[in-house]
């Protein structure tokens, strides 16, 4: 396991939990094995029945880790074939989440942002509390939502999606469970997740299974069929100088330079 995510497991519970708070649970290269990791133990353990995704801190998880991105364009490597690397990554992280045959459940206290949104998108399950917010920021980067549409699209309602996939405007996360993002907005998500963990250990290894891939089969087959292009569509924009623009201006804590003209013009 990666020191970013730490992995338990017991009384039929896996606990998958990203522990990165120093740069809010960011999608850096190493954050996102140590998650394949978990999940891949927690798949191989015939004493797991569900799998409980969670994170420390105030942040589930904040997207791609920028600064990774930003210092590896910086290096003497291809940024295209790093792009490539980092968003097949993703790819295959979500297809995981998807095609895992034990229910991955979601236990969501804090602010969801980006390739975060993408890891909720493919949870079987969804408790988040009232300290979340959750944004879809790519369009402001310079970049898309490119492969996290393919666990997104499927869940939310088609309005929302075209809302919050172009304004990059926060909501919470009542809203997040009106348009069909998270199952439950609740009070107290670590209850919310414990009730339906005891729901879980009741079903049969082989019946969990089976009824999950019922409800994820097309999500499954939207990530095989389109997964390699939206992939590639999300290396090329990462590798651009538009979206180097963006994530420089966001880690600089300034405008990008097309944001910035309008505020001048408007002073």
């Amino acid at each position: 396991m990666s020191e970013l995510v730490q992995y338990t497991a017991d009384n039929g519970i896996a606990s998958v939990t990203l522990d990165s708070p120093h740069n809010r649970n960011a999608l850096s290269t190493k954050l996102v094995q140590g998650v394949v990791d978990g999940l891949q133990q927690a798949a191989h353990d015939d004493g797991v029945r569900v799998v409980v995704l969670t994170h420390t801190g105030g942040t589930f998880c904040a997207g791609a880790d920028l600064q990774e991105a930003s210092d590896t364009a910086g290096d003497q490597l291809d940024p295209m074939e790093v792009a490539k690397l980092r968003t097949r990554q993703m790819r295959d992280l979500l297809r995981g989440i998807v095609a895992h045959p034990k229910p991955i459940v979601a236990q969501v206290n804090g602010h969801v942002r980006a390739g975060g949104m993408g890891l909720v998108g493919a949870c079987d399950l969804v408790a988040a509390g009232p300290e979340s917010t959750f944004a879809l920021t790519e369009a402001r980067l310079g970049l898309a939502a490119s492969i996290i549409s393919l666990t997104l699209l499927p869940k939310l309602d088609s309005r929302a999606a075209s809302r919050y996939f172009l304004t990059g405007e926060k909501f919470g996360s009542a809203e997040a469970a009106r348009i069909g993002l998270i199952t439950e907005a609740s009070a107290d998500p670590a209850e919310t997740v414990a009730a339906w963990c005891a729901e879980l250990r009741k079903g049969s290894p082989q019946g969990l299974a089976e009824s999950k891939a019922l409800t994820t089969r097309d999500v499954l087959a939207g990530i095989d069929q389109r997964g390699d292009e939206l992939a590639a569509l999300s290396a090329r924009l990462f590798a651009s100088e538009e979206a180097r623009e963006g994530m420089i201006a966001f880690l600089q804590k300034r405008p990008p330079r097309w944001a910035g003209e309008f505020e001048t013009a408007g002073r």
